[in-house]
């Protein structure tokens, strides 16, 4: 008798936590193994999309430059952010993203880009830290209901000796262990991309910072 045998002779419930245990692991590797390659090519991205950058002539000619290198969208969108608040330095106020001043405008231009940004390198964190903290429960609903099962099915029987328990208790067990399993990885993965992560966002900060500094000296 091991897991899978006590997993099929299980009711509905131990079922249904194992399949939920299941559905939740592949959907945590699923996003860790996205997640560990996206995070590091955005990392390579962003340092490459900004040293080329700062290396070109003039804003226009840096913008095409570093979108050759920022194949995440993670540095363009804050340089073509702060060119449309140039580009309309002489147009005519018409709507009141246009009213203010234009460091104000920048400012608020660049930190809407700079969330949006945010936003798609957190994709998936969530649903770590969920598997994270929710997986241990489900292991250990499966394992109560597991040992209620057998020791129902055990003193229906008449005559209870340890051999009769240890059996179906230990194998309720699985499922504790099965949830910790499940858990782990996401909880480490979820530290580890969160640090990373945090990298890039302070990287793209001091980028914007040093924009808006630009782009205010281009206009005055």
């Amino acid at each position: 008798m091991d897991a899978f045998h006590f997993i099929a002779q299980g009711d509905a419930i131990s079922k249904a936590v194992a399949i939920l245990l299941l559905l939740m692991s592949v959907a945590s590797w699923v996003v860790i193994l996205l997640k560990a390659w996206s995070l590091r090519r955005a990392s390579g991205d962003v340092a490459r999309s900004t040293a080329t950058f700062w290396q070109s002539a003039n804003v226009e000619a840096g913008l095409q430059q570093a979108t050759a290198f920022d194949r995440s969208s993670l540095v363009s969108p804050l340089i073509a952010a702060s060119q449309t608040v140039a580009n309309s330095a002489n147009q005519t106020q018409t709507t009141l993203a246009q009213a203010g001043d234009k460091a104000q405008q920048l400012t608020r231009v660049l930190r809407d880009a700079l969330h949006n940004i945010i936003n798609q390198l957190n994709f998936g964190q969530v649903l770590l830290a969920t598997v994270g903290s929710t997986a241990p429960f489900v292991g250990l609903l499966g394992t109560v209901w597991g040992i209620y099962h057998a020791l129902t099915n055990i003193s229906g029987a008449g005559q209870m000796t340890m051999a009769q328990v240890s059996g179906p208790v230990g194998e309720a067990l699985v499922m504790t262990a099965a949830g910790l399993v499940v858990a782990i990885p996401a909880v480490l993965a979820y530290n580890v991309f969160g640090r990373t992560i945090g990298r890039i966002e302070a990287d793209l900060e001091g980028f914007a910072s040093d924009l808006r500094e630009l782009m205010l000296h281009k206009l005055s």
